[in-house]
């Protein structure tokens, strides 16, 4: 949240002089205009322990990141890893800390325990396994409603294959369509949505590993709560441009992970928005423009040798700047390049919008 100003500090004092509790601005600050709430990744506040000032020490755990990430201007929500984050306390604690901090819950993502779900979660082999994966998964949904959001964000590390023949696709499909299923049915009040990606050390071939296929398990599972998270590295990693992939999925995006990255092999890179690739950032802002996207901002990115708090700050207001750039757009401009699909006019456009942040 932002420092707040006398102004504000006078503001949370009601006639009878009593404190009364403020509603958590979306872009950070009452006169910020800014559709958006921010979240960032938690397990950040661990990286540059260095920096950490006294009052906040010790930093050993899921409630001392979450003071960390309190001191984040402009930060509105906190995103919780499921079982990752609920070792040492329960939904309930996370919820009064969060109340404390003046921040909100954004979503609640599974990370399912590598010890036991290294050959799959919802495709584990095992029926056993896959059933206590699948109830693992709504386990997810109860924390997100004790904490006061509605979405849970399905990402497996482990979902997949490593090589040719080692599984059956069509059951590895089905298996995923019908937990999917079984969830969204369960908890028709939560937003579900599966993050895909291409791949990494874990599972060389994910079973979902692009927008397009996943849109196709969107079509499979057909449920009104089901939808996508999309995350920026995991776009760039399959080959995908963001913007594309953004409008393709329209109001079935549920959710945003910014990053950037290199796009080296298999590198998940998690650098800071817009750092590596400007113009795939300034159109990834121009497509949730364009779809009126209602989610919130979530920066997935792995600052382990810069300072967190401030890679979060710069994070947000380089957002804000691509927002502003893309909102200015001329649209008159817009129709006459793609209509005659200008390469030389749109990269003009981008350059002077680019000049402009």
């Amino acid at each position: 949240p932002s420092i707040p100003t006398l102004d504000d500090v006078k503001a949370l004092l009601n006639a009878n002089g009593e404190a009364a509790i403020k509603c958590i601005p979306r872009g950070g600050s009452d006169d910020d205009a800014f559709p958006f709430m921010f979240g960032s990744r938690i397990n950040s506040m661990k990286d540059r322990l260095d920096l950490v000032s006294n009052s906040l020490l010790p930093m050993n755990s899921p409630r001392d990141w979450l003071r960390r990430q309190a001191t984040i201007r402009g930060l509105g929500c906190v995103d919780f890893n499921y079982p990752q984050h609920f070792h040492d306390w329960n939904a309930e604690e996370a919820k009064q800390a969060l109340d404390e901090a003046n921040l909100v819950a954004g979503a609640v993502c599974l990370r399912y325990p590598s010890k036991k779900f290294a050959r799959g979660a919802m495709n584990h082999p095992n029926p056993k396994l896959r059933r206590e994966a699948i109830e693992i998964t709504k386990q997810a949904a109860e924390v997100a409603k004790t904490l006061g959001c509605n979405e849970v964000v399905v990402w497996s590390a482990y979902d997949g294959y490593d090589y040719p023949f080692q599984v059956n696709y069509k059951e590895k499909w089905n298996q995923i369509v019908e937990a999917f299923q079984e969830c969204c049915d369960a908890y028709p009040e939560i937003k579900w949505s599966l993050e895909f990606k291409p791949t990494d050390e874990n599972t060389r071939f994910f079973t979902v590993p692009s927008t397009g296929a996943a849109m196709l398990l969107l079509k499979d599972i057909d449920r009104a709560n089901m939808g996508l998270t999309l995350d920026m590295g995991h776009m760039l990693m399959s080959g995908e441009n963001p913007g594309q992939s953004i409008q393709m999925v329209g109001d079935k995006l549920f959710g945003i992970q910014l990053n950037d990255g290199y796009t080296r092999l298999a590198a998940e890179d998690g650098m800071m928005f817009g750092s590596i690739h400007p113009s795939l950032a300034l159109e990834a802002m121009y497509q949730l423009r364009q779809i009126d996207f209602k989610g919130h901002l979530y920066f997935d990115t792995f600052p382990q040798r810069t300072d967190p708090v401030k890679e979060a700050e710069y994070n947000i207001r380089r957002v804000k700047e691509f927002w502003r750039a893309a909102g200015r757009m001329s649209r008159t401009e817009l129709e006459r390049i793609a209509s005659e699909h200008d390469a030389i006019g749109a990269l003009e456009l981008v350059n002077q919008s680019l000049r402009d942040c």
